[in-house]
């Protein structure tokens, strides 16, 4: 089976978890995911079934977007709710000081990751190291915030909820912490759910549960997603049937024999259809005239 389901996380599962559920669920062995969630997070989770999983390094949507929360006057060493508490004071911030702290994290921004992540500094993953109490020198990654918006704020709880869209490799915990810092008072994350990834939508994700009661046959025809919905803004080439076994066949087409959209740029990756069927990727090479190959999907 190939293709994508979308999956609403539920709290307390790895991404891992999920894939054991959907092995089982499926009786397929090739799976993979798209964007790990921690285990206290929720939303939306890309599942690739099978040979859609080599087309995920294609994949050029990777803007996120959360709904979190989090509350000031605590934090913690893994700048979420779940971990040990470093500091734990009285705030008072008001709603206008914390509206004018998150239009300062708009646009390119440096963040340092988190301990306790999954990034791996001379083969160990960070948060193994973290869990022994070793804390080492980490590098700020160039991150870009597009928009941040106060949704809700409680000057008598100091609890707030924030909508944000953002690019890959942000980490929503550290953006938390970073507010908290800046207002001088510290913060900590007490929920999120992912509701955008990677081009796919929370309307369009099944949850884990839902997906332990369906059968096999509901959840092929209602819930899995064809490869090329991976690329739904990119733009398309129409080939023929003979074209297609040549394209197939790893052949460059001439684009002089190809009816092309007018803005394509050189180097650019597009879908290659047969009428109105994915045959897979191409690249437009203009130096050699041609459609290059990049990947062909696989029935």
């Amino acid at each position: 089976m190939n293709g994508i389901i979308i999956i609403d996380k539920p709290k307390d599962y790895t991404s891992f978890d999920v894939i054991a559920v959907l092995r089982k669920k499926l009786g397929q062995r090739k799976i993979g995911h798209m964007g790990t969630l921690d285990p206290m997070a929720t939303g939306v989770l890309p599942i690739l079934l099978g040979e859609t999983a080599k087309f995920q390094i294609y994949n050029q949507e990777n803007d996120k977007r959360y709904i979190a929360k989090m509350h000031f006057g605590t934090t913690t060493d893994s700048l979420d709710i779940t971990g040990k508490i470093i500091t734990d004071i009285k705030s008072t911030i008001t709603k206008k000081q914390l509206e004018k702290a998150l239009n300062e994290f708009i646009g390119n921004i440096d963040q340092l990751p988190p301990m306790f992540s999954a990034i791996k500094k001379d083969g160990k993953k960070l948060y193994d190291l973290a869990r022994k109490g070793i804390e080492i020198k980490r590098e700020p990654r160039k991150i870009t915030i597009k928009n941040l918006i106060l949704l809700d704020f409680e000057k008598e709880t100091q609890n707030a909820t924030i909508d944000v869209t953002c690019s890959k490799g942000t980490y929503i915990r550290s953006l938390c912490s970073d507010i908290g810092e800046k207002l001088g008072c510290g913060a900590v994350m007490t929920d999120l759910n992912r509701i955008k990834s990677n081009g796919f939508d929370i309307s369009q994700s099944i949850s884990l549960k839902r997906v332990k009661e369906l059968s096999l046959s509901e959840i092929t025809e209602k819930y899995i997603l064809p490869t090329d919905s991976l690329f739904k803004n990119l733009n398309k080439v129409n080939i023929s049937t003979a074209q297609e076994a040549r394209f197939k066949n790893g052949g460059n087409l001439s684009l002089q024999r190809l009816k092309l959209p007018l803005d394509l740029q050189n180097n650019e990756t597009v879908t290659v259809y047969n009428c109105e069927t994915f045959v897979g990727l191409g690249q437009i090479d203009q130096e050699s005239d041609e459609l290059k190959i990049l990947k062909c999907q696989i029935k």
